[in-house]
């Protein structure tokens, strides 16, 4: 059983998510035109695209290196959260109209409904919406989530309005959790668990969800496509993920505990920086830090 002060922080969130790609303006096009995020910034190769002013995907323009492998780690998807249904449907009819070749599926999960893209160079896309946690349910500590089917047409007709439509690349919007491939759970536990401090929510064989506060999971890892994957080569697809804690203390628990774990860390004073067992990089930051 994990100690509190072994703990991430409750208020811990998830921060933008890098992504390394071949064809920067056609990804520009996907996110901005298909999603409907609004282009925050776009110079030096690297165009940063949110919700508001909210940073979600950061594109990084990398056409020298190649695609990774079909079964090697790196992202399984990264999870848009809409505020409402209504700016959900309008993201779900956005993309699906303007790019219905990438649409690969649709969940109840008890705690939201959501639905999965893959943009145009193989990156996971899930966009989805939070049921309140008053409705959440829980099993000996763990979340309970299921995979029900959602016809998105149905959701359509039922949320989509022509106001959430116009104003979408203004309304709120945030990565909500980023999901990982990796090549063994039991490896994904003891560093993301029991070294960077998330608790568990929910796992079943080949997949381990966890998340800070009693949120149903801010990552996953899965082995469902990955399994006995090593060490990550420079690709295109995931570059970096950010995880934001409250406060510089809790910045300063996390960093003492991977120290004690032997875990090399990078700090400029602003971030922290550190790989995982697969060589994904995670930054951490906390406000007012630097």
């Amino acid at each position: 059983m994990q100690h509190t002060q072994d703990l991430l922080a409750p208020d811990t969130g998830m921060g933008a998510v890098t992504l390394r790609v071949a064809d920067l303006d056609r990804m520009i096009g996907y996110y901005r035109d298909g999603v409907r995020l609004a282009l925050l910034s776009n110079e030096a190769g690297v165009a940063v695209l949110g919700r508001g002013s909210t940073p979600i995907v950061v594109l990084e323009h990398a056409p020298a290196m190649r695609h990774a492998g079909p079964h090697d780690a790196g992202l399984f998807h990264t999870a848009i959260l809409f505020d409402t249904r209504a700016d959900l449907a309008a993201a779900l009819y956005s993309v699906a109209t303007k790019y219905p070749q990438t649409f690969t599926g649709s969940a109840d999960h008890l705690v939201s409904n959501a639905f999965y893209f893959q943009d145009p160079e193989g990156n996971g896309v899930e966009l989805y919406w939070d049921r309140d946690r008053t409705e959440w349910s829980w099993t000996h500590g763990m979340v309970d989530m299921d995979t029900k089917y959602v016809d998105p047409n149905a959701f359509l007709q039922e949320h989509l309005t022509s106001s959430a439509l116009e104003s979408a690349a203004v309304r709120p919007g945030r990565v909500g959790h980023v999901h990982l491939s990796v090549g063994d759970v039991a490896t994904a536990k003891e560093f993301y668990v029991d070294t960077l401090g998330f608790a568990t929510t929910a796992g079943w064989g080949e997949a381990l969800f966890v998340s800070a506060g009693g949120y149903h999971h801010h990552m996953a890892m899965n082995t469902w496509n990955s399994r006995g994957a090593g060490r990550r080569q420079q690709a295109l697809g995931l570059g970096l993920v950010r995880i934001e804690v409250p406060a510089a203390d809790d910045l300063g628990a996390l960093v003492a505990r991977m120290h004690d774990t032997g875990v090399q860390t990078a700090d400029d004073g602003r971030t922290v920086a550190f790989e995982d067992p697969w060589a994904n990089r995670i930054e951490v930051t906390a406000p007012g830090r630097g």
